[in-house]
């Protein structure tokens, strides 16, 4: 008995301070700091967030009144393929680059590559990120992904491709941090970015502030270099004219089902599941992704936001 009694007060210990740390009253009892102030008149292009922090999704109540802790984002997974610093893009006929770099590091190179093929500008517009030349237009917009930049050169609306050829060896040629950003370029970047959020009905979409075709391309991209592991996620199919893809995979719950789970339920191994993934345009700048569950077996909304959480992670 007396062993009996020092166990309980041992694990009792634990339950705040041990191995089992409720910090669900870390945050009941956190208290907001003051925010940093920077200098005035420092170089915007210097900072980053370094450690940033997600939006929390959902209610931080549950239905008996309770708090929760709301689970933090993931990082991307797809940050873990090696990149290139400039790669092609393209969708039907349209082709550009993405550079691994802000716009406005890259509306100075624009700039460098233009006075060193000694091409006629026309017209400078430094707030859009386009020059207008005899032989073409060269333009620089904010990708996709954070930190990353669209480079186009068209003719009469049409992609030159011995233009982008040249492009992407100039980018090539230089780093990220190779020329610094120019006041004038910081303008070209947006703020607004994806977000994962509920709607009423209980499903989980993703909201995409940029066009359609845009999106599936960098997308489709993504996707052939992430879902491509067997038996776990894998890119089935792509369709660019119907804007979507199909893919096998298998949910965190799924791979983490014990043997007694696993013989006592109708699937005697773990499975993936089909699920597509649908690109819906909902206006210029404004696109929607949701996942359509194409298997026999139940795809729950916690399933579904766990899929589009991964997915829309390859594209920040």
């Amino acid at each position: 008995m007396p062993l009996v009694a020092l166990a309980a007060l041992a694990t009792a210990g634990c339950a705040r301070e041990g191995f089992y740390d409720d910090r669900n009253i870390d945050y009941v009892k956190a208290q907001r700091s003051a925010p940093l102030v920077l200098p005035e008149g420092r170089n915007e292009q210097r900072y980053r967030d370094v450690m940033p922090v997600p939006e929390a999704q959902g209610s931080l109540r549950t239905g008996d009144g309770r708090f929760r802790a709301p689970t933090p984002e993931r990082l991307p997974a797809g940050r873990e393929v090696e990149r290139d610093f400039v790669e092609r893009r393209e969708v039907g006929s349209d082709h550009w680059l993405v550079v691994g770099a802000d716009p406005g590091m890259v509306w100075p190179q624009l700039q460098d590559f233009a006075r060193a093929r000694g091409l006629q500008v026309q017209a400078s517009d430094d707030v859009r990120g386009m020059l207008e030349t005899a032989q073409g237009r060269l333009s620089v917009r904010q990708g996709l992904r954070a930190g990353d930049s669209e480079v186009r050169c068209d003719q009469n609306g049409r992609p030159v491709s011995a233009c982008l050829d040249a492009l992407e060896q100039h980018f090539s040629a230089r780093t990220a941090t190779a020329s610094a950003a120019s006041l004038a370029g910081q303008q070209i970047a947006r703020e607004d970015r994806l977000r994962l959020e509920q709607l009423d009905s209980g499903e989980w979409v993703v909201r995409i502030p940029l066009d359609i075709d845009r999106v599936w391309a960098e997308l489709s991209h993504q996707l052939e270099a992430d879902f491509s592991v067997e038996d776990r996620r894998e890119l089935l199919e792509q369709n660019p004219q119907q804007h979507d893809f199909l893919v096998n995979y298998m949910t965190l719950s799924e791979q983490g089902r014990n043997p007694l789970q696993i013989v006592f339920s109708p699937d005697v191994r773990r499975m993936p599941q089909e699920i597509r993934l649908v690109l819906e345009s909902n206006g210029p700048e404004r696109t929607t992704l949701r996942a359509v569950n194409e298997s026999e077996r139940r795809f729950s909304e916690e399933d579904t936001r766990e899929l589009l959480d991964r997915v829309s992670g390859l594209l920040r």
